[in-house]
């Protein structure tokens, strides 16, 4: 669930079955007897004819025999339609009604653009604005989660080249976890230039720690660093070699990485 921001008011998008839909009720929230538009607008026959076409190119459950009733009916004076009336006549999913906190009624954004549409042409221009950079800030979420994971997956190929070649059998737990520290602070000094330790002194009031901080651009860098790393460990490089060589590494991949973000920027 996500809200936006649209002329002073405040609408809720939710998922279901990955599909985004927007509440009407919330759209019409800031209008004197609001919520007798949706209603209003369902009794519409162009908005049934829509509505119906929707249906029926994404939903195949769609019961296109009680719509044809529905739609020789619109348009009459004593036509009336209610959305739990549309929903349970004809199967549809493109209007639902959410009971609970958040409760009201949504539509598949298709249909909820429609209708801001139906009550204002602003409004709806206001409505696809904000929504498109909802749109565009869970891609930035998902590009950031998807680089965390891919690090966490190096993460277990580079401790497991340091288990393999670098902790013998008889070092207590603690010695171990010295080993594995220390070659995490091979990465963060060859990448940030400091340790763990070092960066939690520089900045005591942040918790986590120094990677949870890093750029994107960092992240990409550093699961490439740890792949490179438990290679380098494979085949027997001194440490002290394979943090210049890591460095070595860091610094022109920084600036690769760097260069195509200002190229994107730019344009």
């Amino acid at each position: 669930m996500a809200k936006i921001i649209v002329q002073d008011a405040g609408i809720t998008v939710v998922s279901v079955n990955e599909r985004d839909y927007i509440s009407l009720t919330d759209m019409v929230k800031p209008i004197e007897n609001g919520l007798a538009l949706i209603e209003k607008w369902l009794r519409n026959k162009n908005t049934i004819e829509f509505l119906g076409i929707w249906e029926e190119m994404y939903n195949p459950s769609f019961n296109s025999t009680e719509f044809e009733g529905i739609k020789n009916m619109a348009g009459l004076n004593r036509f009336i339609l209610s959305v739990k009336q549309w929903i349970e006549k004809t199967n549809a999913i493109g209007i639902i009604a959410k009971a609970g906190r958040y409760g009201g009624t949504y539509a598949h954004k298709d249909l909820a653009f429609e209708f801001a549409s139906w009550v204002s042409p602003q409004f709806k221009l206001y409505l696809l604005r904000e929504f498109q950079r909802l749109k565009e800030e869970e891609q930035k979420q998902l590009g950031w989660s998807a680089k965390r994971e891919l690090s966490k997956i190096n993460y277990h190929i580079h401790t497991d080249a340091i288990k393999q070649n670098l902790i013998p059998e008889t070092l207590s737990q603690q010695q171990t976890s010295i080993i594995y520290a220390n070659e995490a602070d091979v990465l963060n000094m060859a990448l940030f230039g400091m340790t763990a330790k070092q960066w939690r002194e520089l900045n005591p009031d942040l918790k986590g720690n120094i990677r949870d901080y890093a750029s994107i651009n960092q992240l990409i860098c550093l699961s490439n660093m740890e792949n490179l790393n438990a290679v380098f460990i494979n085949n027997g490089m001194p440490q002290s070699a394979r943090l210049v060589e890591l460095n070595r590494i860091a610094i022109q991949q920084m600036s690769v990485l760097e260069e195509v973000e200002n190229r994107k920027l730019l344009k």
